[in-house]
């Protein structure tokens, strides 16, 4: 299992929303910053959120993204990812893999980037509330069941799933295990367990469920998981 430290990028700042709340907002800093001092606790590979283009679908982090990588550390990126010119352009500027997440509705879209790309560097996050994927930074609801949605990206390529429980996230009441685990065994895919974390035993229950990965965003800002100990659940 791997440990994904999470950047939430905001108008260039490294920030923590509270159930997605864009009003409710706590700045971290620089995300280089943050970046190196995941890196000197041993992380590496981060999860980076661009909050704004997940909202309005713009382009307004890239410089930040740039910072962060200039550390030497991996990462990937989501966050109004819609066109195959965007991908390319975070590509290349060395990120490992891109997480699409409301234009992975159009599943003629992602097809056409794991064609381009390879099914490694295409990853689609699913966010849900009760198992419904909500859309365009958990804003607006679709009709889709979480697992049906993942079943139609694994037969077009897709190997990895970002599951985020929306109404877990940044509250530190836990993981959705009940939920996290259904999407690992109904769709035998790789599914990466986010929001809610809280402590060292949402680390292990992800391992123990067969995740192939958890994103620690809130719990390690509020030092209610220690990344190195974290850390020791790898592998």
């Amino acid at each position: 299992m791997k440990i994904y430290p999470a950047i939430d990028l905001h108008l260039g700042n490294a920030v923590r929303l509270y159930k997605g709340d864009y009003n409710q907002v706590t700045n971290y800093g620089t995300p280089k910053e943050v970046a190196l001092q995941f890196k000197n606790e041993g992380a590496t590979f981060l999860h980076l959120v661009d909050l704004d283009g997940a909202k309005d679908g713009k382009f307004e982090n890239l410089e930040a993204v740039k910072q962060i990588l200039s550390t030497g550390i991996k990462a990937e990126l989501g966050g109004g990812i819609r066109t195959i010119e965007h991908i390319k352009t975070l590509l290349d500027l060395g990120l490992e893999r891109v997480i699409l997440g409301s234009s992975a509705l159009n599943l003629d879209f992602v097809k056409e980037a794991v064609d381009k790309f390879g099914s490694d560097k295409i990853v689609v996050g699913i966010d849900c509330c009760d198992m419904m994927v909500k859309t365009h930074g958990w804003l607006k609801d679709t009709n889709l069941y979480a697992i049906d949605f993942a079943l139609d990206l694994k037969k077009i390529g897709i190997k990895t799933i970002i599951f985020t429980d929306i109404s877990k996230d940044g509250t530190l009441e836990g993981i959705n295990q009940e939920q996290t685990k259904k999407m690992v065994l109904e769709t035998g895919m790789n599914i990466v367990a986010s929001g809610g974390a809280k402590s060292i035993l949402d680390v292990k229950a992800a391992k123990n469920i067969g995740c192939e990965g958890i994103i620690l965003g809130k719990s390690l800002y509020a030092g209610e998981i220690k990344l190195k100990e974290a850390l020791s659940y790898e592998g």
